[in-house]
């Protein structure tokens, strides 16, 4: 059952503060130990990066078998059932026709000043994929962090996979074939992120690392932040469900432990004005539950991090969702176009009831690689962005300089920068 929490209770600021604050907990012990592993890996290279896969995965490596050879590949691919592959290639056309059309565009400005400034998108050179592993395997993460890379015209993109026990979901091996990855590493966790970051004798380094991960990979990217850019700190996943009275619990009570499945850190969320709805949703709970693999994981989701919030109208309940600004967003009431133009802070909103969230997840177009724990208030979703940088090229005339020129020459004096100064003024005494 879902912990209830009422608007009109006094406590409820107070515990949703808790609520949120709590997935943002530092952990000291992690924070050291990333650090540890991350500088080992800087210094030493592969010895010390075939000591923590041998560690923390139980896998012995070396710079002949870091990579998945090309056996491994064909191996994993007859392994695939043709269905699975088939809704791979459809999902991987999909995620491609919605990231070019998310292309930016170059462009010019000019104005009468004689002023023209040139706007241009260069890809990165380089990226490197986390796909996640633990307690799921994910080729859709494949297909979502690997396209936007591809789609901006990434040249150099890697792959790093989890590989506990050199075991390996032969569909996450496929896709990536699929997509072209050319160089896949057997390496996971923090000591992936290090040896991206840096570089080792058998690891390229990158000028990205995107891809979520546990709270050491998410630690990792943190501290690499300094080096190399990063997509986001990802933790886990979240939905909130806004739902009126006139929906089906059963629906509702699907879409949460579509999401309750990921870990017990998952969180998932129903905020409504219907104890009726409430009550149902709750008892489909239960029910559901008993027949889905993940049951043990999904009993403590939700017993942890399952709220059930009762509001008395949808102005609250908008307050709410802002507030904890969820990963996924689903809205599920009969003025859904008005309550979605209310909604600032959401890594995306399903706005209907015929597209639950795992359509998101996998077929649909944009990345599911989206911001956690509150982050949607200042953060995006993966996309061509992340992999892009802007360059301006600007060029003026003699006409800008005696124009502009003196107004410049005022700031720069203003700044007690006067060389600044000097370099226009001496173009204007020739011009």
């Amino acid at each position: 059952m879902l912990n209830l929490l009422r608007y009109k209770d006094e406590n409820f600021h107070i515990r949703i503060a808790e609520i949120i604050n709590s997935r943002k907990n530092f952990d000291e012990d992690i924070t050291n130990q990333v650090n540890d592993i991350i500088l080992d890996i800087k210094n030493n290279g592969d010895i010390s990066l075939f000591k923590y896969m041998s560690k923390y995965d139980n896998v012995e490596c070396s710079a002949e078998n870091i990579c998945y050879s090309k056996e491994d590949i064909l191996s994993a691919k007859k392994n695939c059932t043709q269905e699975s592959f088939e809704a791979i290639k459809i999902a991987k056309n999909r995620i491609e026709a919605f990231h070019k059309h998310q292309l930016p565009e170059d462009s010019i400005y000019e104005d009468q000043e004689e002023v023209s400034v040139k706007t241009k998108w260069i890809p990165l050179d380089s990226a490197g994929i986390y796909i996640p592993g633990g307690t799921a395997s994910y080729p859709s993460s494949v297909l979502m962090g690997v396209i936007p890379a591809q789609v901006a015209g990434v040249k150099k993109i890697f792959a790093t996979v989890p590989c506990p026990n050199n075991e390996i979901d032969p569909l996450v091996l496929a896709t990536l074939d699929l997509c072209g990855i050319k160089k896949i590493y057997k390496i996971g966790g923090a000591q992936a992120i290090a040896a991206l970051t840096w570089g080792t004798e058998s690891v390229d380094n990158v000028d990205i690392i995107i891809g979520p991960g546990n709270k050491w990979v998410a630690e990792a990217k943190k501290q690499a932040l300094s080096n190399i850019n990063i997509d986001m700190l990802a933790g886990p996943s979240e939905i909130l469900i806004l739902a009126d009275e006139n929906n089906r619990a059963d629906w509702v009570a699907a879409d949460l432990l579509s999401q309750a499945e990921h870990d017990i850190s998952a969180q998932a969320i129903l905020v409504t004005d219907s104890e009726n709805l409430l009550e149902s949703v709750n008892k489909e709970l239960v029910n559901q539950t008993k027949a889905l693999e993940r049951k043990d994981i999904i009993k403590k989701s939700i017993a942890e991090n399952g709220y059930g919030i009762l509001v008395s109208n949808i102005k609250d309940a908008i307050e709410i969702i802002n507030n904890i600004a969820p990963e996924h967003l689903s809205i599920l009431c009969k003025e859904n176009n008005q309550i979605e133009n209310k909604i600032t802070n959401a890594g995306v909103i399903f706005s209907d009831e015929w597209t639950p969230e795992s359509m998101g997840d996998y077929i649909i177009g944009p990345s599911h690689i989206l911001p956690t724990n509150g982050m949607a208030k200042r953060q995006s979703g993966l996309s061509v962005y992340n992999f892009l940088r802007r360059q301006s090229t600007i060029s003026s005339s003699k006409k800008t300089i005696n124009t502009l020129g003196p107004s410049a020459m005022l700031l720069a004096d203003c700044e007690g920068l006067d060389a600044h100064a000097n370099s226009i003024k001496i173009r204007i005494k020739d011009s």
